[in-house]
């Protein structure tokens, strides 16, 4: 049996590309998006799409996605656009498997102990998670949170009853309280209020939610893309058109996460905790290092 796979005429790896007048103009627009959320990147397609959308350089269709993914693909192969600008979702790996030498460790020692992470939230009466629908916003979200120890999950679409179930277990150890971000469509809504009610019921209570995006008034103050609900989807819903999370510009998403986050946490407890991670930092250093002190 020949087993030797069939090569196909599409491009692979990186590769010349010299797009038509049209094809450049859409990558040109990419780019400047791109520019434009320096801060914020990677993006997902989904995001640089309704950005194009909103400034009226795309069409909001399937058909419009598509042939901007199409795009994307070249021009990244291209390299007219970062690999490292965009991200993808779908594979999970890691090559690292030891270090060098002792001194490859003892500066990988040095950066932890000068940069170690308290638990922030230890200090606070509640703990806070951010719950995403979409994993690929998850690092910007990470970006936001990251500074108050505040953990973002993400299991994509429905959650397994295993998921929510394990996910409960670990939140009735303490008060807790989810900070959700969704689609406002048939099944996004459905999914924020079916995690809500199954944490709440396997924990036997001791867990807030709140729904900080998108929502229908978000929608109509950031004038975001939308679309009729799908004919195909029987879930009640009670508003007028769709939204995707991904529609909000990633610096609008940012600010509302800091927002919602910060009506829920003790500002002076948060103070107070990153002066003893400062504390904390120096003292490690100072064990692990005596001679250089």
């Amino acid at each position: 049996m020949n087993l030797t796979p069939t090569k196909t005429t599409r491009p692979r790896g990186f590769a010349d590309y010299e797009p038509q007048a049209k094809a450049m103009d859409l990558i040109r627009n990419a780019q400047q998006v791109l520019h434009e959320n320096a801060e914020y990147l990677p993006l997902t397609l989904r995001q640089i799409f309704y950005r194009l959308v909103v400034k009226g350089q795309i069409e909001k269709t399937e058909k419009g996605y598509k042939n901007l993914c199409e795009k994307m693909n070249r021009a990244r192969r291209a390299k007219m656009i970062s690999m490292n600008d965009i991200r993808d979702d779908g594979f999970s790996g890691e090559l690292w498997t030891g270090y060098n030498d002792v001194t490859d460790c003892m500066d990988t020692l040095r950066w932890t102990a000068e940069n170690l992470q308290l638990d922030l939230q230890n200090w606070q009466e509640v703990r806070l998670v951010v719950w995403c629908e979409a994993g690929g916003m998850v690092p910007q979200l990470e970006a936001v949170t990251k500074q108050y120890s505040i953990p973002v999950v993400s299991s994509g679409g429905f959650d397994s009853v295993t998921a929510k179930h394990d996910m409960a277990v670990k939140l009735s150890k303490g008060p807790h309280h989810i900070l959700h971000i969704g689609d406002f469509d048939p099944s996004g809504v459905h999914i924020a209020s079916s995690l809500d009610e199954d944490l709440t019921a396997f924990a036997g209570g001791g867990i807030g939610f709140s729904r900080i995006a998108v929502t229908e008034e978000q929608g109509d103050t950031y004038s975001l893309p939308t679309a009729p609900p799908k004919k195909t989807d029987n879930r009640s819903f009670s508003g007028k058109a769709t939204i995707q999370a991904e529609a909000l510009p990633p610096e609008t998403l940012a600010q509302i996460l800091d927002d919602a986050i910060r009506s829920h946490i003790d500002t002076n407890a948060l103070r107070n905790a990153k002066a003893e991670q400062a504390d904390a930092r120096l003292e490690l250093v100072e064990r692990l290092f005596p001679s250089e002190i």
